[in-house]
């Protein structure tokens, strides 16, 4: 009981930690955002944009140190040694929980550049966060369904060139984008319904991917294949906070972006087919990865901790 209780106030603590960490930065933040607003002339912007890249590298390191202070967790990390800051990357990850953005966070930290994830054109408008993600220079998309395409054909192809211009200030500042590939967090109702041919695994999706692909992919340096691995078993983001986590597993794999990997996923069958039987196979390999780093009682054995509640924030990102 004692026990209990002693995690549940450490979750508390790291939750004021983080909050409070996020609102002395913001107070940073905002007024760099300002004027990056105002002055909106090439030089400037770039200025801008270093001093918010900068408030951004700051605000985890501090998130960074308040979980070091507050728990320990023994870290088995490899395939970090060959990263750079000053290349582009495109992150890919399998997806357990909310955990795994902060361990991205600690991983990757100054080790590439900045992550950021490809986000649904409307949350531009979510308050506080939505200025924050537009000063951060995290890609906003527009994306058109098929139904309002069959409808409005002259706009195919117009969601992949918006997203093309909003890239193209990456040019200049190198960066990390982020996708979960799965879409969603892995949970054993979901793995059911899937009817997924993966033991750790949900069914990648390749049409996210594709897509930034098909927009980001001729500036990409490299692609990073990222597998997470909880050998205690899935653990919510509060069992997290609590310290219940004692143990993380992380493999890095970087791979190329050959001439074969671009093209255009929307209107090229031939092209689309390719890229998912490259994806499939990529998955493939991670679910044999993950086997062998957790072994088969930690995911489906009796004692694993139950799955944690749906939340929605994760789910607007662009997957």
């Amino acid at each position: 009981m004692l026990k209990k209780i002693r995690e549940n106030l450490t979750g508390g603590i790291t939750v004021l930690l983080l909050a409070a960490n996020t609102l002395f930065w913001a107070c940073f933040l905002y007024p760099v955002t300002l004027l990056k607003l105002i002055f909106r002339f090439r030089a400037a912007t770039t200025f801008f944009n270093f001093l918010l890249d900068g408030i951004a590298q700051t605000w985890i390191a501090c998130n960074n140190l308040g979980l070091l202070v507050t728990r320990r967790i023994q870290w088995d990390i490899e395939g970090d040694e060959e990263l750079r800051r000053t290349r582009w990357y495109l992150v890919l990850s399998n997806h357990q929980s909310w955990t795994d953005i902060v361990v991205l966070q600690k991983v990757l930290h100054r080790k590439t550049p900045f992550i950021k994830f490809f986000l649904k054109k409307e949350l531009i408008w979510v308050p506080i966060l939505g200025l924050a993600w537009w000063a951060l220079d995290f890609p906003f998309m527009k994306r058109y369904s098929a139904s309002f395409l069959e409808k409005n054909p002259h706009l195919k192809g117009k969601d992949i060139e918006i997203t093309k211009r909003a890239c193209a200030k990456y040019r200049k500042l190198p960066v990390s984008v982020m996708n979960f590939v799965e879409g969603t967090r892995f949970t054993p109702s979901k793995h059911r319904k899937q009817k997924s041919p993966y033991r750790h695994l949900l069914r990648p999706k390749a049409g996210g991917v594709g897509f930034v692909m098909s927009a980001l992919g001729e500036y990409l340096t490299s692609i990073l294949n990222v597998t997470i691995a909880y050998p205690e078993g899935r653990l919510s983001f509060w069992d997290f906070l609590c310290g219940r986590v004692k143990k993380i597993i992380v493999r890095i794999e970087t791979l190329p972006v050959t001439e074969d990997m671009l093209g255009d996923y929307i209107n090229d069958a031939a092209y689309r087919e390719t890229f998912q039987n490259w994806l499939n196979n990529l998955w493939t390999e991670k679910d044999m990865l993950l086997e062998m780093l957790i072994g088969k009682s930690r995911i489906a054995g009796p004692n694993m901790a139950p799955p944690f509640g749906e939340m929605a924030s994760e789910n607007d990102i662009l997957q």
